[in-house]
């Protein structure tokens, strides 16, 4: 083990203790404020004082945060411009069987406001706050709420979450029909339909998803013919501020990936020979909830020997074998963020002579990579891609793979090195690759090599897949790992294994 390995270690059980007794102790002062049940429609800290501080509107992230992003927004927008932004809808698995419900992402990061059937639609205004912003949600409904818990009122939406205006979502279509009259350009999203062609929509689409089916057929027509003329995309507006992350959203995300991160080393220790890789998966997400993660940010990765070789397996149906190298790639949501992290280690608890090399190639390649995530680098993804592939390429060779043409790039190492993080996993399909990383930008850096077992590459490396992704905070001289606590070096992975960093695994 590292001396290294061992200083986070010890910092990652220290800091676990105090949290748990600083929990403990601010649970029981605080038990006789919560209000059970509570009024409102998601945490606040009138209701969840122990999840929130008062500044907070969601956990972690100030009020003034989100009135932050909203004023940034519609200053960037041209005069004249109002933006209609929509909550997610509640999905079903079947019949009136419904998913754990999950806010639109751009949504959620305008306003913090997690009901569904709700929207707000903001108006650029040349008062001092720059823009008008009306809120509509369900607010109050005894008998709904009998069944389906608290919604937040009208009044109590309004000075919560900081709109002039708050509406009940029937007004929703009536009102964005009257003001849309006064504005020329109307920022906001077509809901996709997903078909085996991919995500389609269209304006009628939008319509029919922001109009309830007890709107005239004429007021439709008439919203559909307007936005047809005045409607521009809302995602890449709101994509250019996501791209950056505020003091508050870096430090939910180190959160995050603290809790992850600790998870992967408590499922190195936990895993041993004949266990399923589904059940490393349920330990993985039990140590996640545990710590206080509402989800998994998506299905995991837990791909034991050759299924490594298979970029996104999830099946995670096979049983794990001692001679064989676990490859999980898992990650948590914390408060509205997500982490992502891949680490690989051996079954047995140490790497054979071929796994260590095949890592250390990895490891080696991942780490130069990560060096280079600031500003001053002046790279991009793209440029940093391309160093990947020739920074594999040296460590390959040094081992014995003698590559050829095509091999790496191909067969290989068939992804692409990284991608934006933040409240989504992959945080905007309109991230520019080729633009120069910037300082408050998180991503991820994950290097891999995927040996199959084919003649034209060692065999003692066949059916060894190792990927190491961590988060990477760019700074303007130098990157911040995020994922700091999952163990990465070979003692450390090697350590936490076998149980000598003195984690216990659960």
């Amino acid at each position: 083990m590292s001396k290294f390995g061992r200083a986070i270690f010890t910092a990652s059980r220290a800091l676990a203790r105090a949290q748990r007794r600083s929990y403990a102790t601010e649970s029981a002062a605080l038990s006789d404020c919560s209000i059970k049940p509570s009024d409102f429609g998601q945490p606040v800290f009138q209701s969840h004082p122990h999840l929130l501080k008062p500044q907070d509107l969601t956990p972690g992230i100030p009020a003034e945060d989100y009135e932050r992003r909203r004023r940034y927004l519609m200053d960037a927008l041209p005069d004249n411009s109002i933006v209609v932004c929509v909550a997610a809808p509640i999905k079903y698995m079947s019949g009136n069987i419904f998913y754990k419900y999950r806010q639109a992402s751009d949504f959620w990061y305008l306003t913090g406001f997690e009901e569904p059937d709700s929207a707000i639609i903001l108006e650029k205004t040349s008062n001092s706050r720059g823009y008008r912003m009306t809120l509509f949600c369900s607010g109050k409904d005894s008998a709904k709420e009998k069944w389906e818990g608290a919604r937040t009122g009208l009044p109590e939406a309004a000075s919560i979450f900081r709109a002039d205006d708050a509406r009940s979502i029937d007004y929703f279509s009536s009102h964005l029909k009257s003001v849309m009259t006064y504005y020329s350009h109307v920022f906001v999203d077509i809901p996709p339909t997903h078909t085996r062609q991919g995500p389609r929509g269209t304006t009628k689409s939008v319509m029919k998803f922001l109009s309830p089916p007890t709107a005239p057929r004429s007021e439709y027509d008439i919203l559909v013919d307007s936005l047809s003329t005045k409607r521009k995309p809302l995602a890449p507006e709101v994509a250019k501020l996501r791209a950056f992350k505020s003091d508050a959203e870096q430090r939910v995300m180190r959160a995050a990936a603290d809790i992850s991160g600790r998870a992967h080393a408590k499922t190195m220790r936990f895993t041993r020979p004949g266990l399923s890789e589904s059940a490393l998966a349920a330990h993985f997400e039990y140590l996640c909830s545990m710590a206080g993660a509402q989800r998994l940010a998506y299905v995991p990765v837990v791909a034991s020997g050759p299924n490594a070789l298979i970029i996104h397996y999830t099946s995670n149906n096979h049983v794990v074998r001692g001679d064989e190298v676990v490859l999980i790639d898992a990650g948590c949501e914390y408060n509205g963020y997500a982490s992502d992290i891949t680490r690989s280690f051996p079954v047995s608890g140490s790497f054979t002579a071929p796994q260590r090399d095949l890592y250390s190639a990895v490891l080696s390649t991942q780490k130069q990579l990560v060096a280079l995530c600031h500003e001053s680098a002046n790279l991009s993804l793209h440029e940093l891609h391309r160093k990947s592939c020739e920074f594999l390429k040296q460590e390959l060779n040094q081992i014995g793979f003698g590559l050829h043409a095509g091999d790496l790039e191909r067969v290989l190492y068939p992804h692409f090195l990284g991608h934006p993080i933040g409240i989504d996993l992959h945080e905007s399909s309109h991230f520019d690759r080729s633009g120069s990383l910037r300082k408050g930008m998180v991503v991820t850096v994950e290097p891999g090599i995927y040996v199959p077992p084919t003649p034209n590459f060692p065999k003692h490396f066949h059916n060894i897949g190792i990927r190491i992704e961590d988060e990477v905070l760019v700074g303007k001289t130098h990157p911040t790992v995020l994922s700091v606590s999952a163990p990465k070096e070979i003692a450390d992975v090697e350590g936490a294994c076998q149980g000598l960093l003195g984690l216990e695994p659960y």
